[in-house]
């Protein structure tokens, strides 16, 4: 009989990445803890929808014994992906076949709902929100949280994202801002309230760019599309233009002198917007991003190799934690699984940021990427 005490994993970050781990890890026999700094699983929106590649994110989700289950709630025709020049003339229309599946899109909220409810009860501690990490590298390693407690894990997962507090256990980079921003808007009841942009984007998205400005709409369920403002502007233009977050009719007015020369009907993607914006400045960690080995320490997902959004965070973060958790069930130690997952996961990583270097401004580009590949926040 084996007395060896199970390990003790400490997994921070209640994302994709973190969810998925967590799961695959499970359905091996072995136990994680989660723990994220939100009050509860619905204490903030979680972003708009993402697309799950058959090469990536599917792969992980295979793993985790849910694939069928995704299938039941993607939207296969959400692939489809219109591209159009400022005056509103479409340059390129995909129309997903009946059957295509290679990327279907889903809203991030019920991807975190079918990943957080196929956990065991108690897997997720909310409301803990890392403060710091001690401990000797070869452990075991104590985690300090704001609300004052401490727990000891024998291998801490960091999958908490850009702002990683775990990366800084292992890591001095940081994210540096791209250079290039989004502003989120909103439209619900788009197919009553806002017929004409409900056309434009139809099932998927819509994107069009003159070289320093970029519209791209987004169809999520629920009837709501989500659109997104691309600008290659300083990180602070918005108070730099004398305005404040908070003043939706003087960015809109800051805007729409912006965009004067884009056809009137793209212009509705700026102006009819229900609610206010949201700024969302587009930060990347520098590449290559890696780290000395760790054997109590790693990162996955946006912790290890922060991208602009071109389609590859989620789908990076899942097979990320696929990988690692079955590095964890098919490895004695827990060492030898951070060595197995890390030679895979960083060359990996870094091959993929080299590709997507730079693609921050390629967002404006005339040739347009694949927006319909983007995951967003």
């Amino acid at each position: 009989m084996d007395t060896t005490p199970a390990p003790r994993i400490a997994v921070i970050g209640a994302g994709p990445g973190g969810l998925t781990c967590a799961r695959i890890l499970q359905q091996h026999g072995i136990t994680a803890a989660v723990y994220d700094r939100d009050a509860g699983p619905d204490a903030r929106n979680q972003g708009g929808t993402l697309d799950l590649h058959a090469d990536n994110g599917q792969i992980a989700l295979h793993e985790a014994g849910l694939l069928e289950e995704f299938f039941q709630l993607a939207r296969p025709e959400g692939q489809e992906m219109r591209q159009m020049d400022p005056a509103g003339t479409i340059l390129f229309h995909h129309v997903p076949e009946q059957d295509e599946r290679f990327k279907p899109e889903i809203d991030r909220s019920q991807l975190r709902d079918l990943l957080l409810n196929s956990l065991q009860p108690g897997t997720v501690r909310w409301d803990h929100t890392l403060q710091t990490i001690s401990g000797p590298a070869e452990g075991p390693r104590q985690l300090h949280f704001t609300d004052g407690t401490t727990i000891e894990a024998d291998l801490i997962v960091g999958a908490d994202g850009a702002w990683s507090k775990v990366r800084r256990a292992i890591s001095r980079a940081t994210p540096q801002y791209s250079g290039v921003s989004f502003l989120e808007a909103w439209f619900h009841n788009a197919t009553t309230q806002h017929p004409d942009i409900a056309e434009l984007v139809g099932q998927g998205g819509a994107a069009a760019a003159d070289g320093d400005r970029g519209l791209f709409a987004q169809r999520n369920s629920g009837d709501h599309i989500r659109v997104y403002i691309i600008q290659r502007v300083p990180s602070d233009w918005i108070t730099a233009s004398g305005l404040t977050h908070q003043d939706t009719n003087g960015i809109r007015t800051h805007l729409l002198e912006r965009y004067r020369d884009w056809s009137p009907r793209l212009r509705q993607l700026i102006t009819d917007n229900d609610g206010p914006y949201i700024d969302r400045p587009i930060f990347a960690l520098p590449v290559p991003h890696a780290w000395e080995h760790n054997p109590t320490v790693t990162l996955l997902g946006d912790a290890a190799h922060l991208m602009p959004p071109l389609g590859v965070g989620v789908n990076l973060a899942m097979l990320d934690a696929c990988e690692l958790a079955l590095a964890l069930a098919h490895h004695t130690t827990i060492d030898e699984a951070i060595h197995a997952y890390e030679k895979t996961m960083l060359p990996r990583s870094t091959e993929t940021a080299q590709l997507l270097d730079g693609a921050a401004n390629e967002l404006l580009s005339t040739e347009l990427p694949d927006f319909a590949t983007a995951d967003h926040h």
